[in-house]
């Protein structure tokens, strides 16, 4: 099925404009560095296992960050008054 896949991607390539190729190429080889970075990474994990430097690799969840609002402050700038304080 893969090499389906592919003969129909070869096949469509020539129907492609210059700039439409070049974007594919920029696409295929920022997914090549990241896909590289991932294996390179589970390897490192793997080998930090079998080695018995770890028992367990723990990833931390993703979580979005709010977005923060600023906040106006009347009088002295916040940082004049941090400044003073330590005086």
């Amino acid at each position: 099925m893969a090499l389906t896949t592919l003969n129909q991607i070869i096949k469509q390539l020539e129907t492609l404009e210059i700039e439409e190729i070049q974007q594919l190429n920029q696409t295929i080889q920022k997914y090549l560095i990241n896909r590289e970075e991932t294996l390179n990474k589970a390897s490192f994990h793997q080998t930090l296992i079998n080695s018995g430097l770890v028992k367990q690799i723990k990833h931390p969840p993703y979580q979005m960050i709010p977005e923060r609002k600023l906040i106006q402050v009347e009088g002295k700038p916040v940082s004049e008054t941090i400044i003073e304080e330590r005086r």
